[in-house]
């Protein structure tokens, strides 16, 4: 068992009534490495100037994850298998509706991974096998309720 920590901070600005919901939503979160992330609610929650579109929103911050966790276990399967990975790029999507409850969450996240191979090419069966078994393994797509759906495609060679 492993433990992941995170801090989250906010305060208050001095002109800043508050009670009546007029004030920045703009916060940082701070992680055991030192990485600083500005972050905020999302325009589409919380209209501007009261969030900050600048700074990362939990909702960006739960489709990079999903993202994140599906290629890093990609590329550990990937060099596993012998094949040499030369880029990866995710343009990742997540859709925000309201879920069989009748409350608004996170619905569907589609992963587009492009991957980029040096020398040899898995075939199009292994390549998405090697995705299949990414997402099977991938810590946080097995932490969700929505659907995680990955639609892969294969760079053309430099």
């Amino acid at each position: 068992m492993a433990e992941f920590s995170a801090s989250v901070s906010w305060a208050r600005q001095a002109d800043e009534v508050f009670t009546d919901q007029r004030y920045s939503r703009r916060h940082a979160w701070g992680f055991d490495g030192g990485a600083q992330v500005l972050a905020s609610s999302s325009p589409h929650s919380v209209p501007l100037p009261y969030s900050d579109p600048a700074a990362v929103d939990p909702e960006e911050a739960f489709v990079a994850s999903l993202s994140s966790c599906h290629m890093l276990w990609f590329l550990s399967l990937a060099a596993k298998a012998g094949w040499v990975v030369e880029a990866y790029h995710d343009d990742a999507v997540g859709v925000m509706a309201r879920n069989a409850g009748g409350k608004m969450a996170m619905t569907r996240v589609t992963l587009r991974p492009v991957v980029q191979f040096a020398g040899a090419v898995p075939d199009a069966t292994a390549h998405q096998a090697l995705h299949h078994t990414a997402h099977e393994a991938c810590y946080i797509a097995n932490s969700v309720a929505c659907a995680v759906l990955c639609e892969p495609q294969l760079a053309a060679a430099q």
